[in-house]
């Protein structure tokens, strides 16, 4: 007797659609030590849940495991699988195929789960991935641990069963009652408690309006100051001036976080615009993305949030410059022999660095020790092509003592987000799509940034003068347009675009 269940596997943040196939014959001639042979591309923890399979099933009442021949099919055969969740649909098509299940529940359902030895179901990671396949796919039922049934319920379109233990499974397949977790529209209005705010940050005015331009347009910010100037605690408050995010960002930060397995304990959707900050000794795979299980790195984990790394020259040459994609493209591609595989990464890079390598040039207070060789081959770690990537330069020095010791005046963050989301309002209603100034395509700037004569003229000047690129030609007038939407101004003028050219000044 063959029986089939539905399931997926994960390939990076995407679910695919396995079909686990049993196929069950009795011994010839009376009872034999039963054997389970399985087929189909199976990785080692695959290989490994016929083990915990075989004693679930045995530690659970009211079933038995069949002493019979067990041929375990996942198809399609051409697609590896990986995971532990392929454990409960495996132990549901054996139990299928030996009559304790109807074949006919089996149609439509997508079962997945990982099993312990006593037959109790642990959380597994992707859950939303899966979820939108088989949302995709026509299926109308999911049966999964219930640890995940909450982040599961994104959607009306198919129903979400938690269940806690193999026979719940089970019962709920042979008709007994139970609830499906109910699909909750969160108000996408709904921001979070971050606990810090850019009230609390003495001084730094220019910084803090470069910040805001940043939030505002979705442009990369390169911060250079020396040692307690600032910079750490300006780029942590970035998160609190951005917009909150809608359902459907937050469901694909949520499906970000559970296919990589750092959702932690957190039910539901993630509403909190990512903040991720990798030490400086982070590896490429890291960082970008990769391993022999491609998962996402650092840059796809602050996928519409931040991303902020300090100490930015120290970081190692090839892991900078593999930023250079994911920041032009907004995603990143990690290639392998078997498939080449796509991670979101839309993020706002936050670069700090310090002047020189001791971090003291142009301090008047304490001396430089850096020599000219070590300041210019220590500035020279970001390559070019990498800095004409980041829109905003700006400079950090270090407080005065008036202001140390004098009460932060600083403007709230609640205030700054206000004039951010008006900003960004104007710039979807112009580019549509939820598209902020920092992706525009070079037909649109061209199409919706048009400069009068005066404009014309004080931009000529700035590239003889600057000797700029095509790129930063273009940068400079999409942080112009973004200054303009925070004036609300109907067109770019040359206060706009002299505000966002010396932001291009290498400090």
């Amino acid at each position: 007797m063959i029986a089939q269940a539905h399931s997926a596997t994960l390939l990076g943040i995407d679910a695919l659609p396995i079909v686990v196939e049993v196929d069950q014959r009795t011994y010839t001639g009376g009872e034999g030590e039963s054997t389970v042979t399985m087929v189909g591309l199976a990785d080692k923890a695959v290989q490994e849940s016929q083990v915990r399979v075989r004693q679930a099933i045995s530690n659970t009442e009211d079933l038995k495991f069949p002493f019979n021949k067990i041929i375990v099919n996942l198809a399609p055969g051409d697609i590896r699988k990986e995971g532990p969740f392929l454990d409960l649909p495996i132990a549901i098509a054996i139990l299928a195929a030996n009559g304790h299940i109807a074949l006919e529940e089996l149609e439509g359902t997508l079962i997945l789960g990982e099993l312990g030895l006593d037959g109790a179901l642990r959380k597994i990671d992707g859950a939303v991935s899966v979820v939108l396949m088989a949302v995709e796919k026509g299926f109308t039922r999911v049966i999964l641990p219930a640890q995940n049934a909450h982040e599961a319920a994104i959607t009306p379109n198919v129903e979400i069963f938690g269940v806690r233990t193999l026979l719940e499974a089970v019962e709920l397949l042979n008709g007994a009652p139970h609830e499906p977790i109910r699909y909750v529209d969160t108000p996408e209005s709904r921001l979070p408690e971050y606990g810090v705010d850019y009230s609390d940050v003495k001084g730094q005015r220019t910084a803090i309006r470069a910040l805001e331009i940043a939030a505002a347009g979705g442009h990369n910010v390169l911060m250079v100051g020396p040692p307690g100037s600032g910079k750490t605690m300006l780029a942590r408050r970035l998160p609190t001036i951005l917009p909150a995010l809608s359902l459907e960002e937050a469901i694909q930060v949520t499906r970000i976080y559970s296919a990589s397995g750092k959702k932690g304990d957190r039910m539901g959707l993630i509403w909190e615009r990512p903040f991720r900050s990798p030490h400086h000794s982070a590896s490429h795979a890291a960082i970008v993305g990769g391993g022999k299980n491609p998962k996402p790195g650092e840059i796809s984990l602050s996928h519409h949030g931040v991303l902020f790394m300090d100490e930015m020259p120290e970081f190692d040459r090839q892991v900078l410059e593999a930023l250079r994609q994911p920041l032009e493209d907004g995603v990143v591609t990690v290639s392998r022999v078997q498939a080449s595989i796509t991670f979101p990464a839309e993020t706002i890079l936050i670069g700090a660095m310090n002047p020189c390598p001791c971090g003291f040039r142009g301090l008047p207070e304490q001396k430089c020790v850096s020599s000219p060789t070590q300041c210019i081959k220590y500035a020279g770690k970001i390559s070019g092509p990498l800095m004409d990537r980041i829109d905003l330069h700006i400079e950090v020095p270090r407080l005065k003592p008036d202001e140390l010791l004098g009460a932060s005046s600083g403007e709230c963050s609640d205030a700054i987000r206000e004039r951010v989301m008006s900003a960004r309002e104007r710039q979807h209603s112009r580019l549509g799509n939820h598209k902020v100034n920092a992706k525009m395509q070079p037909r649109e700037i061209r199409e919706l940034i048009v400069l009068n004569e005066e404009c014309t003229d004080f931009m000529r000047n700035v590239t003889n003068r600057m000797n700029i690129s095509a790129r930063v030609f273009d940068r400079i007038l999409k942080v112009a347009r973004t200054i303009a939407d925070l004036a609300d101004a109907p067109e770019v003028t040359k206060a706009h675009l002299a505000e966002a050219t010396q932001y291009r000044e290498r400090t």
